[in-house]
């Protein structure tokens, strides 16, 4: 009895030598459509088009041509079950006991910028996933391949025995049903995009289902804490490209990405110092040297296996100064020849490049809570500062207006609550994550104390409201002049007093940055 593999691919690579092998060295009967047809054929490889195997044309340009009983009763008919064979056998129906199909590039073509609808809608693979779900389901008698990469497995197991192919047949089923669920997810998020009407503006942008697919991306030797596992999916070494140094660790991931939202805020030359996903030292001057060595400067400690961003191409003198202190990762949109080689004396130091752009992906943010996950946008603004307002008497000089915007973008990415104390475009102090914002106002004047950085004529800023004017009094007391937040405290009034009554200038935002 002749053994049927269908072979019907969007992906073509390798398949040559793979079918060669199943024909010559396997005995397999080729069954394939279009352009799958056709490359077998040039490699001098004998192959039925699967309209000729049916008795039935392909139709409706291509959409029709491996829907039918011929194609999926050859799939789905069991082995050991005498009426499924009896009914094969009465309609003149093959097993097929081999599949190797790869779907339309849709995730490819919707990615593409300004994609037509109709050219989305036609890489809609319809016959593709139906085989495979096909062959899956009957994968104790049928082996579905819809990877490349697994040609070489199928080989090995087809050369091991029964047992061999048997597992390899259980995974690869798995492995269908998570690419297909993949894909119809790719689908679903595009159509939802493409929606209008009220019930969309209703959602908010947010789905009414939420079905998200990340193919795994890297399996980490734990999470936080070594008696966690843990593993990274999705896109993210699409955004970085990792040099040199030890496998990164689920903290590294972390602060990996706390510092490529922080660093995006800045145009200038700019260093920011990361621990534990918060900033402890961010600046920006006229070279990326002077910038590490006042955001170095706000705190000599916490940067002791931290992470260090930088904006522009990390030189190296830089690098050798940088090398003195231990790091865990450094991240830079280049290196220089010079900075490579002193870094590599460090084997263990992880050196990313960070690549052009954030993706889509990025845009949303997803936590996992009890029963669920919550979805929100990610926080990109930084408000209107044309609608900032001045709600104190005296009114900002230009170098406090400046320090308070540069304070604000700093501020933004500290865990609440949060406060940051700075002069021009330097942070002097950070505290974060404390139950009470006096608390953190006390830390930040500690961390600047210890620091040997005084804070006369400093801003103060704080993500969200001053709830009590001790917060600001506390600031006041540790010498600065001004101070930017979001207002909106039912005591505004008194902390708003309490400003003039000690002759700072306060500014109201108007958008809070909690960050949990």
């Amino acid at each position: 009895m002749a053994k049927f593999a269908l072979l019907s691919v969007s992906d073509k690579s390798g398949l040559a030598a793979f079918a060669t092998k199943l024909v010559r060295q396997y005995g397999y009967t080729l069954l394939s459509t279009g352009g799958t047809a056709r490359l077998l054929a040039d490699a001098g490889l004998p192959v039925t088009e699967v309209s000729q195997h049916t008795g039935f044309p392909e139709i409706m340009e291509g959409r029709v041509k491996t829907l039918h009983p011929k194609i999926h009763g050859g799939l789905l008919c069991r082995r050991d079950k005498p009426a499924h064979l009896a009914e094969a056998k009465a309609n003149a129906i093959d097993l097929i006991d081999l599949v190797v199909v790869n779907l339309y590039p849709f995730e490819q073509t919707v990615a593409q910028p300004h994609v037509e609808f109709e050219e989305a809608i036609e890489n809609i693979d319809i016959g593709g996933p139906s085989m495979l779900r096909s062959a899956a389901k009957n994968h104790a008698s049928v082996t579905v391949v819809c990877d490349p990469a697994d040609y070489a497995p199928v080989l090995a197991a087809l050369s091991g025995g029964d047992k061999a192919l048997a597992e390899l047949r259980s995974r690869l089923a798995l492995k269908v049903f998570q690419r297909t669920a993949s894909y119809d997810a790719a689908i679903a998020r595009y159509l939802e995009g493409q929606a209008a009407g009220p019930d969309l503006e209703a959602l908010s942008g947010f789905p009414a289902t939420l079905a998200p697919s990340w193919k795994k991306a890297q399996a980490l030797r734990y999470g936080e804490n070594p008696h966690q596992k843990a593993a990274l999916y999705g896109t993210f070494h699409d955004h970085y490209r990792q040099l040199q140094g030890k496998e990164l660790s689920y903290n590294n991931i972390l602060d990996i990405t706390a510092a490529t939202y922080l660093i995006g805020e800045f145009e200038r030359p700019t260093v920011a110092i990361l621990k534990h996903t918060n900033p402890c030292g961010v600046a920006s001057a006229e070279t990326l040297m002077e910038a590490w060595e006042k955001a170095y400067a706000t705190d000599r400690q916490a940067p002791f296996g931290g992470i260090i961003i930088v904006n522009q191409t990390l030189d190296g003198a830089l690098a050798q100064t940088i090398a003195e202190i231990f790091t865990e990762v450094i991240i830079a949109p280049r290196f220089s020849d010079e900075a490579l080689a002193i870094f590599g004396r460090k084997k263990n130091l992880r050196l990313m490049i960070a690549q052009e752009g954030i993706g889509p992906d990025s845009l949303q943010e997803m936590r996992s809570v009890i029963g669920g996950v919550l979805v929100q946008d990610r926080d990109r603004t930084l408000g209107q500062v044309r609608e900032f307002r001045v709600v104190t008497k005296r009114q900002p000089t230009a170098e406090e207006w400046s320090a308070m915007l540069f304070g604000w973008k700093v501020c933004k990415h500290v865990k609440s609550n949060a406060i940051v104390y700075c002069r021009g475009e330097q942070t002097l102090g950070v505290g974060a994550g404390q139950m009470a914002r006096v608390d953190s106002s006390r830390i930040a004047v500690w961390k600047a104390g210890e620091a040997g950085l005084d804070l006369t004529g400093s801003v103060v800023v704080s993500e969200a409201l001053f709830p009590f004017a001790d917060g600001l009094i506390a600031a006041a007391a540790a010498g600065a002049t001004a101070a930017i937040q979001p207002g909106g405290s039912v005591r505004d009034e008194e902390v708003i007093k309490a400003a003039d009554e000690r002759g700072m200038t306060m500014v109201f935002t108007g958008i809070r940055h909690f960050k949990h």
